[in-house]
């Protein structure tokens, strides 16, 4: 059972949509594709872990802080003991030497390693600290198939894609009821998880220099024309209700700028291709509060 679902990052949604509006280098489309990969990976990891015939507790995407140390968990499940997992979508051939990981062309990597144990250390201060005392055990799993480790580390808590039915079937092999001092656990980290991730690296952007438009929801073009009730994309032919497509871009907007005032003539510039604001302010209204009165309105 899923107590805290897996969503994508905000820092992906906006790297995403400035890749679209904006020139990014090279540096942060790498980033851009490192994140969406990783998440891709956990979203296997996911797949795998709700086939589990066994009670259980799981939570995604845990952001907390212990001892003054912010710290992230991929997957925390929670069962008569409790589960953590580093999830590593991972692809290619990579070798381990002097407790480093290496690519093959010899650039160190992160250790996966030193990454769960630190997360391990520190989400066992922060239940016992709330006087819990559940033993953790802990797994960096490599989800993609494609991935090999040379010189592989012996007696480490590694699964590799060869060991993930073992994995499910560790999993499964209890069938004890879950207590209530289980679901004591999981709304605890829960209230505790952060909202605001310090990791967040995002490049420098403004309003200005950042494409406007619709863009296609099936294929992300700007070539978007406007048809009666609907919009449609010159490129794949996908059409869209106006006022769903006037939604999403302004949640887009909302997302990139969240400190800019939404009004009707934001969001005539920003959608581009509607040329009539009494459409818009109909639409802002249906689904937006209305602050102020006349030209000075903005919608929160």
């Amino acid at each position: 059972m899923f107590f805290k679902h897996r969503t994508e990052s905000d820092t992906i949604k906006i790297l995403r949509s400035l890749n679209r509006r904006t020139i990014l280098n090279e540096t942060d489309k790498q980033h851009l594709l490192n994140l969406q990969k990783g998440f891709e990976g956990e979203v296997m990891f996911d797949t795998l872990i709700e086939k589990l015939q066994c009670e259980s507790l799981i939570l995604n995407d845990l952001l907390l802080k212990s001892n003054n140390s912010t710290f992230q968990i991929d997957s925390f499940m929670i069962k008569e003991i409790t589960y953590l997992f580093e999830i590593k979508n991972y692809e290619g051939d990579f070798y381990y030497e002097s407790d480093n990981f290496y690519t093959m062309n010899g650039s160190k990597i992160q250790n996966p390693l030193h990454q769960l144990n630190r997360a391990e250390s520190l989400v066992s201060q922060l239940l016992h600290k709330n006087g819990y005392n559940n033993p953790i055990e802990s797994w960096v799993v490599f989800i993609n198939p494609a991935f090999t480790l040379y010189q592989a580390p012996k007696n480490q808590p590694i699964i590799y894609p060869t060991q993930l039915d073992y994995l499910l079937k560790k999993l499964s092999t209890s069938s004890r009821n879950l207590n209530s001092r289980a679901f004591d656990i999981a709304k605890l980290l829960s209230s505790l998880h952060q909202t605001d991730n310090p990791y967040t690296d995002l490049p420098k952007y403004n309003y200005e220099q950042s494409k406007k438009g619709f863009t296609c929801k099936a294929c992300l073009s700007f070539s978007i024309g406007v048809n009666g009730r609907k919009i449609f994309c010159y490129d794949c032919g996908s059409e869209e209700d106006i006022e769903s497509a006037v939604i999403r871009s302004v949640r887009e907007l909302i997302l990139l700028f969240p400190d800019k005032k939404i009004t009707t003539n934001v969001v005539q510039e920003w959608c581009q291709v509607i040329t009539s604001q009494i459409r818009i302010t109909r639409i802002l209204k249906r689904h937006f509060k209305a602050i102020g009165y006349g030209q000075w309105t903005y919608y929160v």
